[in-house]
């Protein structure tokens, strides 16, 4: 499924090929698919941006005083940009099977050795939106899915059949791609019809920091517009789409060798957006084969959702696929 659009609405959208590998269903323009890493800039970050547009949030705020077992010498410097910026020294993921709750998480989380110094290097990490996701639900005061929610009523212009949100809505899963689960899931060996792909978000109920939202092309497109209007200047948008929340939250790291920004992703030729937007975009993609990428001086948004976790399809593929969709509709 795929959608095309600027700040004024959608140009283009089409629903191609099948839900599945093995399965004659047919994609179609109310298709759900599960996000996956979509969740940490759509989701995540559009909720740290809001608390810190009320004074909840502090980017610069030292980790030590967001999580009480976050100690050590060489942890003390981290804060919670450089997990938005995945340049907290974190690893990706935990070596043992995911714990059972968040105390769990928390603990093993906080007490892993940092692969390097903060802010030395970035290295792209589940676990630190894990422990945003858990920072974020501590100072809304509410689950992640009702802070997105409140955020989802500020979108404006989402047409009525839209869906973005943490889960799949009350009687949508027949309306939702499936995914096969990977190996090392303890739910491997059946299809996931109405559960989140990744196995860290479903020990955690299926919502959290780094995975766990589902959305249709004309949900994630409603968001993207309210994004690019923001990075072009519209003032009278409400948080987390103001323009200088977005601005904030798309500036690229100042990291070397990193093209991260705040949850973001930021334009380089290698990467999946392939080679013709503008050096402001922004975007980031899921590993369900999901994608959004949002280029402000083009005055475009391009959504791509597949669900190449169902019966094949590789890294690579995936990879390909996208830089040919963005560099095919950049030429136009």
């Amino acid at each position: 499924m795929a959608e095309i659009g600027d700040s004024r609405g959608v140009l283009w959208r089409d629903a191609l090929g099948l839900l599945a590998f093995d399965d004659a269903m047919a994609v179609t323009p109310q298709t759900i698919f599960d996000l996956a890493s979509l969740t940490k800039p759509i989701g995540t970050t559009s909720i740290v941006m809001d608390l810190t547009a009320d004074g909840r949030v502090d980017p610069s705020e030292p980790l030590t005083g967001c999580f009480a077992e976050w100690r050590g010498g060489d942890r003390e410097a981290a804060t919670v940009q450089d997990l938005l910026e995945h340049a907290s020294g974190l690893a990706a993921r935990l070596v043992d099977p995911p714990p059972a709750s968040r105390r769990e998480f928390e603990h093993d989380i906080c007490g892993l050795p940092l692969e390097y110094a903060p802010r030395t290097k970035s290295i792209y990490s589940d676990l630190g939106f894990i422990l945003l996701g858990f920072l974020a639900a501590d100072r809304g005061g509410a689950p992640l899915s009702e802070l997105f929610e409140r955020i989802r009523k500020r979108i404006d212009g989402a047409e009525a059949s839209a869906v973005l949100q943490y889960g799949i809505p009350e009687a949508a899963a027949d309306r939702t791609a499936p995914t096969d689960p990977l190996a090392e899931d303890v739910r491997r060996g059946r299809r996931l019809v109405d559960e989140v792909h990744d196995n860290y978000a479903a020990a955690l109920g299926g919502a959290a920091g780094h995975a766990g939202m589902f959305g249709t092309a004309d949900g994630v497109g409603a968001f993207a517009r309210s994004m690019l209007r923001g990075a072009r200047g519209d003032v009278m948008l409400p948080p987390p789409f103001s323009r200088d929340l977005v601005v904030r939250a798309t500036q690229k790291t100042s990291v070397a060798g990193s093209s991260r920004a705040l949850g973001w992703d930021t334009m380089l030729p290698t990467s999946s957006c392939g080679t013709k937007l503008s050096p402001s975009a922004f975007g980031h993609v899921g590993f369900t084969g999901t994608s959004l990428w949002i280029d402000p001086t083009r005055d475009r948004y391009y959504v791509m959702l597949t669900n190449r976790v169902c019966g094949g399809g590789t890294e690579a593929d995936i990879k390909e696929v996208r830089r040919a969709f963005h560099d095919a509709a950049a030429a136009r």
